[in-house]
């Protein structure tokens, strides 16, 4: 029996909302939990917290149902230790192409931010194709996406910055978008408090969002 393999790239498509996570160690498998309870089985740590390498190590190890990357990531030792951790997908505010020839050297997908044109077009010499565009919203919003399908038909982004329950529909029924990325349902507030069937409720509302947004492009 042959069995499929799904790349990290198509599982967030299939998705199409990639958490944004602020999280320390203690509350990682409990967020964990939560997201896979509400139907979307992935996660971006970003590094802005001491606890994101260890909390990534945890995910990775314990939830391996859970696809976990690395968000926030802004050079190569941290690629470095976001692999060492389990990432399987990395994520960048920004474009290095020290950071994407760090995440092919350990042959992982890397989706650097994007902001402008001249960003894309150095994104496309190091043959990326899929790429963050952030902060969307700052950016312009749902109209700068659209019109970058023009000049660029062969790249795909995942808007993020600013994207939240009632905005993402719109985003995700472009065909230029792959996901879109938000932080409303693990609202850092969630976490502190503990309050993970909250976080399970919103995660089962973003989860809809993406059937019911596509189903209309």
């Amino acid at each position: 029996m042959s069995t499929t393999v799904t790349t990290p790239e198509e599982t967030i498509e299939r998705a199409g909302v990639v958490p944004v996570v602020v999280v320390e160690a203690p509350q990682a498998l409990h967020l964990g939990r939560a997201l896979l309870n509400g139907g979307l089985p992935l996660a971006e740590i970003t590094f802005r917290t001491a606890g994101a390498v260890q909390a990534l190590e945890i995910l990775a190890s314990q939830l391996p149902e859970l696809l976990v990357g690395a968000g926030t990531v802004l050079n190569a030792r941290q690629v470095d230790d976001a692999v060492s951790a389990g990432a399987r997908f990395i994520i960048s505010p920004g474009l290095s192409a020290e950071v994407v020839h760090r995440a092919r050297h350990h042959n992982v997908p890397v989706f650097p931010g994007v902001a402008t044109p001249s960003d894309i077009m150095a994104a496309l010499d190091l043959n990326i194709t899929t790429m963050k565009c952030f902060p969307v919203k700052t950016l312009g919003g749902l109209p700068a996406v659209k019109a970058l399908s023009a000049p660029f038909p062969q790249v795909r982004f995942i808007p993020t910055g600013g994207i939240n329950a009632e905005s993402a529909p719109d985003y995700l029924q472009l065909s230029n978008v792959l996901a879109v990325g938000g932080s409303w349902m693990v609202d850092p507030a969630l976490i502190a408090a503990g309050d993970w069937n909250e976080i399970t409720r919103r995660s089962l509302e973003a989860a809809a969002l993406t059937g019911k947004a596509r189903s209309k492009a």
